[in-house]
């Protein structure tokens, strides 16, 4: 039995595409096999005699392919989601990663990158109410964005409205300068980062100009009827659970709200109880309500963020 497995790509660029800049695909498929992987010409070889380790392979680099030909470059968390999914034989379809996928006029397609994202996914597409908790760098902010700017520019909504909760370190909004917008607009860098990176900046002027899109501070939506909006409430693990009913008692006819939030990075005052931390355990049984959950596995950011996020959770294990 040879030690080599060689498998003939159609072309070299597209094994070019498959192992990414700077092969930084084909060293996360070496370092998932344990064993030597290299390309030869338009061929990717694995070094293992072993037939089963083979197969894998074999469906790994197919599935790899077939993202690609659809135009979802892959990258090293895709190249692990799909490795661990095939070669554990996990229950889950792995088709989901190349199926579910959210398109925007005139910007590349924007696919799930692990099977809780296309969960995630999944959920804003089929309810009106999705949470979506897990640490930073899951993706949580990028894809509710992504979601919810599909479904303006193509006017299934009317108005995109961004809040979160501001909590306070030292200085009142009322002291700050500038108006209303001008206040917030820090507090809601994160979510025009995303936004920056999805659409051209003359589409996101004149969405702003239009009054499409809108933001404000979680207290100012008391009192507010929102229909045919989508709502994002970011950071929500800092709401009380005054403020989170306030918040979902808001959605009018035809409007969709995505709440994101870390429990792990919570602000309040110790005496209070986090409203996003009070609403999955009373909202939990409720069907037409989607939860996603991230855990520091999802974490799509940046491998050196992954390992700092795990740092602080095995800290917070071994202080226990």
């Amino acid at each position: 039995m040879s030690n080599k497995y060689i498998i003939v790509i159609e072309s070299q660029d597209l094994l070019r595409e498959m192992c990414g800049p700077n092969d930084i695909n084909l060293t996360e498929i070496q370092n998932n096999f344990g064993v030597e992987v290299f390309t030869r010409g338009n061929e990717i070889i694995l070094n293992s005699p072993n037939s089963e380790v083979q197969k894998i392979f074999d469906k790994l680099i197919e599935k790899l392919i077939d993202h690609l030909k659809i135009g979802h470059i892959p990258d090293p968390n895709l190249v692990t989601t799909l490795y661990k999914s095939i070669s554990k034989k996990v229950d889950l379809d792995t088709n989901n990663l190349k199926d579910l996928h959210i398109s925007l006029p005139k910007s590349p397609k924007v696919f799930p990158r692990n099977h809780n994202q296309a969960n995630y996914i999944q959920g804003m597409f089929n309810k009106n109410i999705i949470f979506a908790v897990g640490p930073a760098g899951t993706g949580k902010t990028y894809l509710a964005i992504a979601h919810a700017l599909k479904e303006i520019l193509e006017k299934k909504k009317r108005k995109l409205i961004l809040t979160r909760p501001v909590v306070e370190a030292g200085e009142s909004l009322g002291f700050l300068p500038g108006d209303l917008n001008q206040k917030i607009s820090p507090y809601l860098r994160p979510l025009y980062d995303a936004i920056d990176s999805l659409i051209p900046f003359n589409v996101i002027k004149k969405l702003e100009e239009n009054r499409v899109i809108e933001i404000a501070p979680l207290a100012y939506m008391r009192g507010r009827s929102l229909k045919d909006s989508y709502i994002l409430l970011d950071e929500a693990q800092n709401t009380t659970k005054e403020q989170m009913k306030m918040f979902l008692t808001r959605l009018g006819e035809g409007s969709k709200a995505i709440i994101t939030g870390d429990i792990t990075q919570i602000d309040l005052p110790s005496r209070k109880k986090s409203g996003l931390v009070h609403s999955l355990e009373i909202l939990k049984d409720i069907g037409d309500i989607h939860f996603s959950f991230f855990d520091a596995e999802d974490i799509v950011r940046s491998s050196l963020v992954k390992a700092i996020v795990n740092a602080y959770e095995n800290e917070g294990k071994e202080t226990k």
